[in-house]
């Protein structure tokens, strides 16, 4: 028994279908609404809650492995509650940023994870992602309403990582055997600056998306309600002035432990469309 949780999240999701897919064996996404939860037909929903870590108990009996993704709750508690209820196996979603840029407080937060998970007497594989190609979705309504991104840095790229990537290594790490104790960066297989990212994503919808870039103030001042003024300075911080070879370097992790090629950009804008019309 293999349970999930973010299972409706952008690599949760992706995960199940993978799973279901793969006729890897039973599988639980969990949801905090089992009623509204809309899963693959051989996933079983179960109600928890990541911030309740007692609320996992019903959903945690029987499994035997976990994906995990932090920062949704008490991740110690989630964590020795899993131990408890005899999971063997624990897949966590970390984040490239720990090797990268360690300084910095979303990497002290993941690199705190990992440690209390290689604590956890549960066999254990991390994968730390770059940055998400569905980060783009932060666009969308400019898009829709404009046909405008306006961006700091608009010719400095990451290699942007598909989350059905994440998802498929996360598969394998699951579901095969030789992943406990390993670490795995992941990217996509090209760096994309956000100039080419908003011309992917004009291709994918028949009409050109026009480039406004703005200085790093102006960003700051659209990022920070959202996330918050800490989280806005750090991201971008990895964006321009703090990027370095390591950020930037295309890896081979994906291909190499799935076998199938890295999704490119222009793959998740194409599948994504949908969301900027």
């Amino acid at each position: 028994m293999i349970l999930v949780t973010g299972a409706t999240g952008n690599i949760g999701s992706a995960l199940l279908r993978q799973l279901d897919l793969s006729g890897a064996g039973p599988v639980r996404g969990l949801t905090r609404d089992a009623a509204r939860a809309s899963f693959p037909d051989g996933v079983e929903a179960v109600e928890g809650d990541l911030a309740r870590p007692a609320s996992l108990k019903p959903a945690l009996d029987g499994a035997r492995s976990l994906f995990l993704v932090p920062g949704m709750g008490a991740d110690a508690d989630v964590l020795r509650v899993a131990r408890q209820a005899g999971v063997e196996h624990v897949v966590l979603v970390s984040s490239i940023t720990v090797e990268t840029h360690p300084h910095l407080p979303a990497a002290v937060e993941n690199l705190a994870v990992e440690r209390l998970l290689q604590g956890s007497g549960m066999s254990w594989t991390i994968l730390r992602p770059t940055q998400f190609a569905s980060n783009a979705l932060w666009w969308a309504a400019s898009i829709r309403k404009h046909w405008l991104i306006r961006v700091p840095y608009a010719d400095i790229g990451l290699p942007a990582v598909h989350p059905a990537d994440i998802a498929a290594v996360a598969r394998t790490a699951l579901t095969e055997p030789g992943h406990h104790g390993r670490t795995y960066e992941l990217t996509g297989p090209a760096r994309i600056t956000p100039r080419q990212q908003a011309r992917a994503i004009g291709a994918a919808l028949g009409q050109e998306v026009t480039v406004e870039e703005i200085s790093r103030e102006e960003a700051h001042r659209q990022m920070s309600p959202f996330l918050g003024d800490r989280t806005a300075h750090a991201v971008l911080d990895l964006i321009c002035g703090d990027v370095n070879d390591e950020l930037l370097r295309v890896r081979d992790t994906v291909p190499r432990v799935t076998g199938s090629p890295a999704k490119t950009f222009q793959q998740w804008a194409s599948e994504n469309a949908t969301a900027f019309r």
